[in-house]
């Protein structure tokens, strides 16, 4: 088969899986951004691309913004099986005494895991954070070895948890690019979690032995109030810290997250972060391409009990344009790893790559891979093949 090259022009895919991006200057700049904060970063969820910045690997303390890690091994270990929504969790006397924010339960009570996310999510409390932690890990010392293991997956290069809460111990740090990093991955992977993280006010109910008493929560994240489109997700706040809040928003199909690290006030950081957003929201728009599972075309095979095998590609695509680029015309070509396919050919085995280009300059590629399975040819399907070959050597 002759080599194929297909140019189409498309709309690209924001995807949550080995994405791309595209970057040029905007028109407007960063300049006068949070201007308060020690440090800031502005990025776009689904690509990872780092819009604006200020210091954002140094490492400072990162208070309760802490429990984004908390809250995505916790969501990890329900989605894998090993804890239940519904499953009662025993207070220890070590997490009742956490202090700080909290809820005030008492060693001894129990709580479903629910309720005690509940609680982290909207009051930020470090008991129930420590109570998970402990439930989880077997003790909050062994949860923050997951937690510093799982920040080493991301890529948390400038990050060591000490606790599950973010109460201020010597050593306990992140940076502004490292919350971004988990945070992105928290509400990539679990989007569901916004309900709760945007709920302004709730209650949980105390089992103790002085009985049932209902325990009001008000949500420390006050943007959820006043800005367009907020999705989440965490403040923090320690003397040592100071202000700090990772707030993410979606508006026309983009999510960004915007961190803010030693803030002034806890009023300004929201206007810092505000500010951040708005800046994104204003100048970038993220392009669609083809969905995994879309059919871009189709090969022969040789030998096979099919006579093509469809292909699509293995990751969807998401590209990070400036607003002043978006009738840029995106292309992408379909180079084939070999042109004589021969069966037995297997759902997403490779059969090439697909390459993206944005006016002709190339800005990333992903493997083409089959769309189903295309086993050998039997005797009957090759009879066909066989008397073809016959009368043309007849």
């Amino acid at each position: 088969m002759l080599r194929k090259k297909i140019i189409a022009t498309i709309l690209l895919l924001t995807s949550l899986a080995s994405v791309f991006s595209v970057y040029a200057e905007p028109a407007a700049t960063g300049a006068g951004m949070a201007e308060t904060a020690r440090s800031y970063v502005l990025m776009e969820a689904s690509s990872g691309k780092i819009l604006l910045e200020k210091n954002m690997d140094d490492e400072v303390p990162p208070a309760s913004i802490t429990k984004v890690m908390t809250l995505l091994l916790i969501h990890e270990a329900v989605a894998a099986g090993k804890i239940n929504w519904d499953d009662p969790v025993t207070v220890s006397s070590h997490a009742a005494g956490m202090g700080g924010s909290q809820i005030f339960m008492e060693e001894g009570e129990q709580q479903p895991v629910r309720d005690l996310v509940k609680a982290i999510c909207i009051a930020s409390a470090n008991d129930a954070a420590v109570a998970m932690a402990e439930y989880i890990g077997g003790s909050e010392s062994q949860f923050v070895d997951m937690m510093n293991a799982r920040a080493k997956e991301l890529g948390m290069e400038h990050t060591t948890f000490k606790n599950a809460c973010g109460l201020h111990v010597d050593g306990h740090v992140s940076s502004a690019h490292d919350v971004a990093l988990m945070s992105r991955e928290l509400i990539s992977k679990f989007p569901e979690i916004s309900k709760t993280l945007t709920t302004w006010m709730d209650t949980i109910t105390h089992h103790t032995r002085k009985g049932d008493t209902e325990f009001g929560l008000t949500n420390t994240n006050k943007m959820i109030k006043w800005y367009n489109g907020l999705t989440g997700l965490k403040t923090g706040y320690t003397p040592q810290a100071k202000h700090c809040v990772s707030a993410t928003a979606n508006r026309d199909d983009m999510n960004l997250i915007a961190v803010v690290m030693g803030s002034q006030d806890g009023k300004i950081r929201f206007r810092e972060a505000a500010q951040l957003l708005d800046f994104g929201f204003a100048n970038y728009k993220v392009k669609k391409g083809p969905e995994v599972g879309e059919v871009l075309g189709s090969m022969k095979v040789k030998k096979g009990d099919m006579k093509a095998v469809e292909f699509t590609i293995e990751n969807s695509m998401a590209f990070v344009v400036p607003k002043d680029r978006t009738e840029k015309e995106f292309s992408y070509e379909i180079k084939y790893d070999d042109e004589n396919v021969i069966a037995p050919v297997y759902k997403n085995q490779k059969l090439g790559t697909i390459v993206y280009s944005l006016d002709g300059e190339v800005v990333g590629e992903a493997p083409l891979v089959a769309a189903f399975d295309v086993g050998k040819a039997k005797f009957n399907d090759m009879l066909p093949y066989m008397a073809m070959r016959y009368f043309r050597l007849s």
